[in-house]
């Protein structure tokens, strides 16, 4: 399966609230790295990360553009309140090997209720 059909997948699971599913397009040992904070290493760790977002509210994802190259995608989005970020991920036989999220989380936070991070 090509990068950028996973990742329209990704985007579709992402957006039904589905975190079982979406883990299923990660491989064992993926990271995903979002820019605030160390990266979760493994299924177990993007997992509690997913299920921390979903539990601070409703996440939606627009596509804006995605763009495929090799083993890399490129997601550009907005988020339901028009909040921008980009995705970038490299997937290896179908699976997500590396994600990072570039956001911006203060905003995100604060959109979702979220108590900001002590320093």
């Amino acid at each position: 399966m090509k990068p950028t059909a996973v990742i329209e997948r990704w985007v579709e699971l992402f957006n039904a609230g589905d975190v079982k599913r979406v883990l299923e397009l990660y491989a064992e040992d993926a990271s995903l790295h979002v820019v605030f904070a160390e990266p979760a290493a493994g299924k177990p760790a993007i997992q509690a990360l997913f299920e921390a977002y979903f539990g601070a509210g409703a996440l939606h994802c627009v596509t804006r553009i995605l763009h495929g190259a090799g083993e890399w995608a490129i997601l550009e989005w907005n988020d339901a309140n028009g909040l921008p970020g980009v995705n970038v991920y490299r997937v290896v036989d179908g699976l997500i090997v590396t994600q990072r999220n570039y956001f911006d989380q203060l905003t995100f936070f604060r959109k979702m209720g979220i108590p900001l991070p002590s320093e």
